[in-house]
C-alpha cells in the first residue's frame, strides 16, 4: 500500500495548483494557526481494504488474494474571500477556486493504475468536513481492485 500512496502522490505532483501533497497523517486535525501544510493541499490515505483468498496455488506454494481498497484524497484550502452575490467577481473567483482544484485532482487520478497489480482508481464518493477555522475541506473517495502477483 505504500507504493499506492507514493505513486498517487507523484501523479498529483503534476497538479501545479497544489502546494503540498503528502500522506494524510492528521495534518489538518491540528487546529492551530499554523497547520503543517501549505495551501492548497492534497492528503492521501488508504481508508480501508478487504481481501479474498483465491485458493491454494501449488506452483507458488502461496494463498494468492484479490482485494478491493478505498483511497481518500482530502483537498483543503484557506477560504479568505467571500462568494456572496454582491462580492466583487475577483473575490468570487478566488472563493470558488477549490471546486476547480477538486476537478483537476479528479482528472489527474481518475482511471490511474497506482501499481501494476491494481485496477484503475474510480471515484466512489465525496464528502465535506465542516470546520470553524476558515479551511475548506473536501474528501474524494476512490476505489480500486488488486491481485497478488
Amino acid at each position: 500500500m505504500k507504493e499506492v500512496i507514493k505513486n498517487i502522490q507523484a501523479k498529483l505532483a503534476a497538479v501545479s495548483t497544489l502546494k503540498y501533497v503528502d500522506e494524510d497523517w492528521g495534518q489538518l486535525d491540528y487546529y492551530s494557526q499554523n497547520p503543517p501544510v501549505k495551501w492548497p493541499c492534497a492528503l492521501i490515505d488508504i481508508t480501508g481494504a478487504s481481501f479474498e483468498d483465491r485458493g491454494w496455488d501449488r506452483t507458488t506454494n502461496t494463498h494468492p488474494q484479490t482485494g478491493e481498497a478505498m483511497v481518500s484524497i482530502t483537498i483543503a484550502n484557506l477560504k479568505l474571500t467571500n462568494t456572496s452575490g454582491r462580492a466583487p467577481q475577483t473575490q468570487k473567483d478566488a472563493g470558488w477556486s477549490i471546486w476547480d482544484l477538486m476537478q483537476e485532482v479528479h482528472e489527474a487520478v481518475q482511471g490511474f493504475r497506482p501499481v501494476p497489480n491494481a485496477g484503475a482508481l474510480l471515484r466512489r464518493g465525496m464528502r465535506r468536513t465542516k470546520r470553524d477555522d476558515g479551511v475548506q475541506e473536501y474528501t474524494i473517495l476512490y476505489g480500486f481492485g488488486m491481485t497478488d502477483v
